[in-house]
């Protein structure tokens, strides 16, 4: 274009920015410049549009051309079997929900498979190939559950991909410090400028890898900067001391106890009531020792309990709340923590030598029974003392299912975990074996997969016995699915013969044998299938 012509015409902003009033007041109140009104005036107005927007275009001057991404990080584990990956994809193509929310039938639920095909796989240390990572960054995505198994399967390069797509940031912040190498133990310089620096995540990554292989260390550092770091930044520290916890961190919890922040306060009485040793632990056991004793004076030795008459200053120091949850009595709530944050191997000297299963067997008066064994339970699961766990689970077959001192379903489950794997399904196998399925969907749920032959047998002969009976079939469909992927995968040859549609009983609900045929085959055809997988993911020679 000339200088002559530039000075003459309008500058391209101003002439776009005059079309596009033109088109918004309409042709027939103002028309283009150059164009007398009349019915041209349109078309004219697009011609015009046009030609400026091939201007406009033409006249953008190239962007700068971007930096090329660095290249993705090598991945030095072993790659999975060609069967192990065609395996793998064909998990990662289903989808949840297809079926519409019917009958499930007879085929396998690929994606529920999909976290037992990545523990295995993550157990024997093969990579992911790089083919698979966008869609298992899909999965993971979608499903929270499958992030830290999925990402640790996935190694450097997904945290390389996620860098790059926004709807896979997700990796970056599951990851502590976004795949940025912690220091180790001969960095120390590096130990303290990550720590001084970094961010949050990528402080709470250092502080539990060192604790894991320098519990002092990692509590020396935290220290050091703990009177200046925010509440809720303390807390998750705090939190992190868990790991590998012992009597040389009292010091500190001690200190924390006078921590301004409430949730501290009560992070570090809890802490120190799992050190049975702790004077916090001592002075517990003081204050509950006051509270529960035996009385002998009776037909037969029963438990007498004095609630506290008032959470004094000493008690909430030492993380007692005082005020009391809706609906329950104060003293009842402040006996309750103490009792919970006594150490348990206590009780037998206080209370006349006796076991924990004779504890458990003795009367309480007043009605503090429950109460009382609650926060037995309570302590039970914090002290992680097998001992207690076994007395207030009681026998499985009493005739009150979960014995003495467990009140709900959660509470057992939770004492089944102080427990060895072995026991606790012994455990669960006796309690189906008394009182069925219908309370035990809880319980299955703490059991180590595969589960042990006893309860595999237990879990089947009840779902057989549901089967001949005629119960209602979907009211085991929770019970079925964790038996797809928890029943040791041996076991399929043993469920051919309940493949059948059986005769139904008269009062069986309608359609229910052949509800349970498809449940049966679906279950028989999930275990095969997790036996090829583990055998795809075995390497050859193995």
């Amino acid at each position: 274009m000339s200088r002559t012509t530039a000075a003459a015409g309008p500058s391209l902003p101003d002439a776009w920015e005059d079309l596009v009033t033109t088109a918004l007041l309409g042709t027939d109140r103002r028309t283009p410049a150059g164009c007398a009104p009349g019915p041209g005036a349109p078309v004219a107005l697009l011609d015009a549009a046009a030609a400026a927007t091939v201007r406009r275009r033409a006249g953008l001057r190239p962007a700068r051309a971007a930096r090329r991404p660095r290249p993705a990080p090598q991945d030095p584990r072993p790659p999975l079997p060609p069967a192990a990956a065609r395996r793998l994809a064909l998990l990662l193509s289903d989808r949840p929900g297809t079926s519409g929310g019917g009958r499930r039938g007879s085929a396998p639920d690929l994606m529920e498979l999909l976290p037992q095909w990545l523990a295995a796989a993550n157990a024997r240390g093969f990579a992911a190939p790089p083919a698979a990572l966008p869609a298992l960054l899909d999965a993971a995505r979608g499903r929270t559950d499958l992030r830290p198994a999925t990402l640790r399967f996935a190694g450097p390069r997904a945290l390389w991909l996620a860098r790059l797509n926004p709807d896979w940031r997700f990796a970056l912040r599951s990851t502590p410090g976004g795949g940025t190498s912690v220091p180790g133990a001969g960095d120390p310089e590096g130990v303290e400028r990550l720590w001084q620096e970094g961010l949050f995540a990528e402080r709470v990554a250092l502080l539990t890898s060192l604790r894991s292989r320098d519990p002092g260390a990692a509590r020396d550092l935290l220290a050091a900067t703990w009177a200046t770091e925010r509440a809720q930044d303390r807390l998750l520290f705090l939190d992190s001391l868990r790991s590998g916890l012992g009597p040389a961190d009292e010091p500190f919890l001690e200190q924390a106890l006078a921590d301004r922040s409430r949730n501290v306060r009560a992070t570090a009485a809890e802490l120190l009531s799992a050190l049975p040793g702790s004077a916090l632990a001592a002075r517990m056991a003081v204050r509950a020792g006051t509270c529960v004793a035996v009385d002998h004076t009776g037909d037969v030795p029963t438990i007498t309990v004095e609630a506290p008459h008032e959470c004094d200053a000493g008690m909430e120091r030492d993380g007692v709340v005082a005020k009391a949850p809706a609906g329950r009595g104060e003293r009842a709530w402040w006996l309750g923590q103490l009792v919970e944050a006594a150490p348990l191997d206590g009780w037998p000297r206080r209370l006349g030598g006796r076991t924990p299963r004779e504890i458990m067997a003795l009367p309480v008066a007043d009605g503090w029974r429950s109460e009382l064994h609650a926060a037995w339970c309570r302590a039970a699961v914090r002290q992680r003392n097998a001992p207690w766990s076994r007395a207030l689970l009681g026998e499985p077959s009493v005739p009150e299912a979960g014995g003495p001192g467990a009140v709900s379903l959660a509470e057992r489950a939770k004492l089944l975990g102080t427990l060895g794997a072995a026991e606790r399904a012994e455990w669960v196998a006796g309690f189906i074996e008394t009182h069925g399925l219908s309370e035990a969907f809880q319980l299955l749920g703490v059991c180590a997969v595969p589960w042990a032959a006893p309860l595999g047998r237990a879990v089947v002969d009840a779902l057989n016995i549901a089967r001949d009976a005629g119960s209602y079939p979907w009211s085991f469909s929770g019970v079925m699915g964790l038996a797809e992927r928890c029943l040791d995968p041996c076991e399929a040859g043993r469920l051919d013969a309940l493949l059948a549609v059986p005769d139904e009983p008269e009062n069986a609900s309608p359609g229910a044998g052949s509800y349970w045929s498809e449940a049966f085959q679906r279950l028989v055809t999930t275990l095969r299938l997790r036996a090829a997988m583990l055998e795809e993911l075995t390497p050859a020679g193995a």
